[in-house]
Order: structure tokens, then sequence, then C-alpha cells
């Protein structure tokens, strides 16, 4: 059995093979400033090139996209890409290859079938995918079923609301993003700066900022980094606690970026946070890990996604 997996993320598109129950990765397009149907072209192009190396032999396809995927109406809502709101992706893709079916579905719900299927939540029922990157998503399967929402939007924790009162500066992000995505890291830090004229850190060039030499620089003590991650590892582990005692999992699941670069090695702090927090049986079962399969999660969970949709087409005919 043949499938093709494609990621979109935010700058690249991502192509894999599944094939003899072996992974083949590494098929990559840029998106540079692309935007609307010229999105589409880049993703028709991967999917072409995967399918000369398979043969032509492709049963199915299966795509990660960013944001929301309504499967009702076949259409697409990602931020990241101009020109992607209410976009009919279904229909465009449709156009290209109208025999080849394709499976579409959003990237968190990716992340944690990838887990789930070749990662650290492999023969889990009940598990979390917590994504920190551009933003903060939670991919969540419960019951051995990912959950998706009413519209497609269930797993959209940047919003979930953990200070109060309510800030308008919350309106664009929402709270938990506004903090503790990788941006979030950044906006925090230059805050700092703007109301401490006595620093003279590494930071005091706000250029040099960055999410990840925020983590590196909080390992050597720089007072801004140290803040900034203090306050996302309160954020995150209250995430956590909210995660745990709504669904009860059996794992949760750090990655993203931010966590896939470094930002992992304040697991057990997150956890200790979250202790302080979530319902205590549940958090006393739940095990916090790392992302086994980093920046490849939601290209697996996309293969994984097009097996499993072929496998209950057939089995309805």
């Amino acid at each position: 059995m043949t499938v093709i997996g494609i990621d979109i993320g935010g700058t690249k598109i991502s192509g894999a093979l599944y094939h003899d129950k072996e992974i083949h990765t590494g098929e990559k397009l840029f998106l540079g400033d692309a935007c609307g149907d010229e999105v589409t072209g880049l993703i028709v192009s991967l999917i072409n090139m995967l399918l000369q190396k398979s043969g032509g032999k492709a049963l199915a396809v299966g795509i990660a996209i960013p944001g929301i995927w309504n499967e009702e109406t076949g259409t697409a809502w990602a931020p990241n890409i101009p020109g992607w709101i209410d976009y009919p992706l279904r229909h465009k893709l449709q156009n290209h290859f109208c025999n080849l079916p394709i499976y579409i579905t959003n990237d968190r719900a990716c992340y944690i079938l990838g887990e789930v299927w070749k990662g650290n939540a492999k023969g889990c029922r009940d598990a979390v995918f917590l994504a920190a990157g551009t933003g903060i998503a939670a991919g969540i399967v419960a019951g051995g079923t990912v959950l998706n929402g009413a519209a497609g939007a269930a797993g959209a924790i940047g919003w979930m609301a953990l200070s109060k009162p309510y800030n308008e500066k919350y309106s664009a992000v929402g709270c938990n993003e506004y903090y503790a995505s990788g941006p979030g890291l950044v906006r925090y830090a230059r805050e700092i700066l703007t109301s401490d004229s006595n620093y003279s850190g590494i930071f005091k060039n706000e250029a040099t900022l960055d999410a990840e030499k925020l983590i590196i620089e909080f390992e050597n003590g720089d007072e801004v980094a140290v803040a900034v991650i203090n306050n996302a590892i309160s954020y995150w582990g209250m995430c956590v606690a909210n995660l745990v005692s709504i669904f009860n999992p059996e794992k949760i699941i750090l990655g993203g970026g931010v966590f896939n670069n470094n930002g992992c090695r304040f697991r057990e702090a997150i956890y200790n946070e979250a202790m302080k927090w979530a319902q205590p049986v549940s958090m006393r079962q739940v095990s916090i890990e790392c992302s086994a399969l980093g920046e490849k999660a939601g290209i697996y969970g996309a293969l994984y996604y097009a097996l499993e949709q072929e496998k209950q087409h057939v089995s309805h005919e």
C-alpha cells in the first residue's frame, strides 16, 4: 500500500511517501510569498512529484493544513496563508486529481495522530499533543478518536483564558498564545525591555531577540530571559493542567517549534506547575513527554490519516 502525506507549514510544504511499511520523507517546497491559488499550485506540484516517485500507484493523499478544516464544506481557514479564508481547497484539488482520494484535516490533529502511530503516544487511546510554535494548539485524541469540534476548531488553546482581567491586547491571538507561543516569548520580552531602562544585557539591542535565544539565555541567567521563560512555564503548566482536568489523557506530548528547539528541557518545571492546578487523580497518572517525531509529527500524521480514511472507505464499500 502506498499513500502520500503533505504537511503545510508556515514557510514550507513537506511531502512524504508511505510504501511497503516504510516512510520516505524529504521532499519540500518553500512558500515564499505565495498566496491563495499559488499555494494550491505548490501542493499540486509536490503531489505530482511524489506520484512520480511512487510510479503513479498511490492509493490516497493525506494533507495537514495549518488552521481550521471544515470537512462539511471542504474549505480551509489558514490565517498564515493569504487568501485562505473559507478557501475551497477540496474543490481546487479535485480539479487536478479527480481519481485520487484526498483526505484533509488540521495540523494539530495530525501531530497527535503521528505520535499515536509512530511516536511517544503509541498505543494511547487518550492523548494530547500540545504544540507551541508560531501559535499554540492542541491535537486531542479521546477514546481513540480525534476531536475536531462542530466547526473543525477544537484544540485552539491559544485562546485559553489563563489570566484576568481581560486585556484588549489578547484580542488578536488569545491570552495563552500572547505570552507562551514563540512570538509570545519575544512579545513579552519587548514589554519588559520597554519598562526597564536599566537593563544592559544581551537583549538591549532588540534585534537579537528570538524565542530560541531567550531559552538559551534563561540557562545563562539573563534577567529578561528568566522573567519571560518563568512566565511561559506558568502558562504552559496551567494549560497542561486544564487539558489534564478536561480530557484525563494517558499522555501529553510537548511539540512544535518552541519545544522542539530546546524548550522541552522545561518539561519537569511544566509538570510541577501543572500539579498545582490540575485535578489530582488525573494529574498523578498522566505522563508528560516530548515529541519523538519533532518537525515530522505533522507529516507522519497526514500519512496515517490517509491510511485510516482509506481503510474506512474500503470497509464501507
